[in-house]
């Protein structure tokens, strides 16, 4: 089989719950940002939320945007560490049920990764992140054989903040530069950029093809104010760019030009993941011949279309003649 897109990142299980302000400010945790926690934290956390609904699904950034491509239609793998627990077997039975391989052999012992997505009614998400296991997917669960086959690689920054993961991120890199393989990278999160920002612009400069960022991050990294500066200063060194500007659209670098994209219009419900499905949008549409200008559209649409829902996951799928309309340049 050969591969649209071989994502690299952590495999977690999102357990999603709305939430009213006042239950998070209990909690402590500053809103609208991912927090590392450890397991003892995340078991209080639930402990609080266990009289409230739940839905639970295979998660994380790149795991997210690789199910979005299988969604569309396209054929993804994935390399993730899950445990040998429930939630590892439930998290691989669920990522193969959306047609994505994934192959690395659980970690005989520890915990499966989970997120917990508190979702609050302005449709803001705060993400408590305990990595369990996930943290040790190391160069050796890459598979080169996977890799070769895959017309890009797709990198999360979440990676980076652990050593084995961050080293198995660069040994797919390495093996993806080495057989003329076009790397994706997203940087995450704005606090990341904070941490490892020289080692981010490193790979921005050097092996990565598109970068994937929002207007924060953006601004982060670049230090500028206005997101069309930002913008062309990371184009100078990424031959493409993606920066989102949440209902303000998108823009695309590509070739010396940008590519504004608008926004679609909804009532947004919960902003979990729509970065994750934008990628996943442009990504498949890269990959199946439509212009940059159709593939931002499409990404676009499929960002709009989960904020207008719970969860990450697509719970409508674009089914072939809304493809074919977008690729056309209407409207849906």
């Amino acid at each position: 089989m050969h591969y649209d897109v071989y994502g690299v990142g952590n495999a977690l299980v999102d357990i999603q719950v709305r939430v009213p302000d006042e239950v998070l400010d209990e909690l402590g945790f500053a809103k609208g940002v991912m927090t590392l926690v450890d397991e003892g934290t995340q078991r209080d956390v639930l402990r609080r939320l266990a009289d409230l609904p739940t839905y639970r699904c295979a998660g994380g950034s790149a795991a997210n945007t690789v199910i979005g491509v299988a969604d569309f239609g396209g054929r993804a793998a994935y390399a993730g560490k899950v445990a040998a627990d429930e939630l590892g077997t439930f998290c691989l039975q669920d990522m193969r049920q959306m047609g994505v391989v994934i192959e690395v052999p659980p970690a005989p012992a520890g915990h499966t990764g989970t997120c917990v997505v508190l979702i609050t009614q302005d449709a803001q998400r705060t993400m408590l992140t305990h990595l369990g296991v996930s943290s040790t997917l190391a160069p050796e669960d890459i598979d080169p054989n996977e890799v070769r086959r895959s017309q890009f690689v797709y990198i999360e920054g979440y990676l980076f903040t652990e050593d084995a993961p961050r080293a198995a991120a660069l040994k797919a890199i390495e093996y993806a530069k080495n057989e003329g393989v076009r790397v994706a990278f997203t940087v995450s999160d704005p606090f990341l950029i904070d941490l490892y920002r020289d080692e981010f612009w490193e790979l921005i400069r050097g092996p990565v093809d598109l970068l994937f960022c929002n207007e924060q991050e953006a601004r982060a990294l670049t230090g500028c104010d206005d997101p069309i500066e930002c913008a062309h200063v990371i184009h100078r060194h990424a031959p493409h760019v993606a920066l989102t500007l949440g209902p303000n659209g998108s823009i695309i670098m590509d070739e010396g030009r940008a590519i504004p994209i608008e926004a679609v219009e909804v009532d947004a419900v919960d902003t979990t993941g729509a970065g994750d499905m934008y990628a996943a949008g442009l990504l498949y549409g890269i990959t199946h011949g439509f212009t940059r200008h159709a593939a931002g559209r499409l990404a676009s649409h499929a960002a709009a279309r989960i904020v207008a829902q719970m969860g990450a996951r697509l719970q409508r799928r674009f089914t072939p003649g809304e493809l074919e309309q977008i690729l056309r340049g209407g409207h849906l």
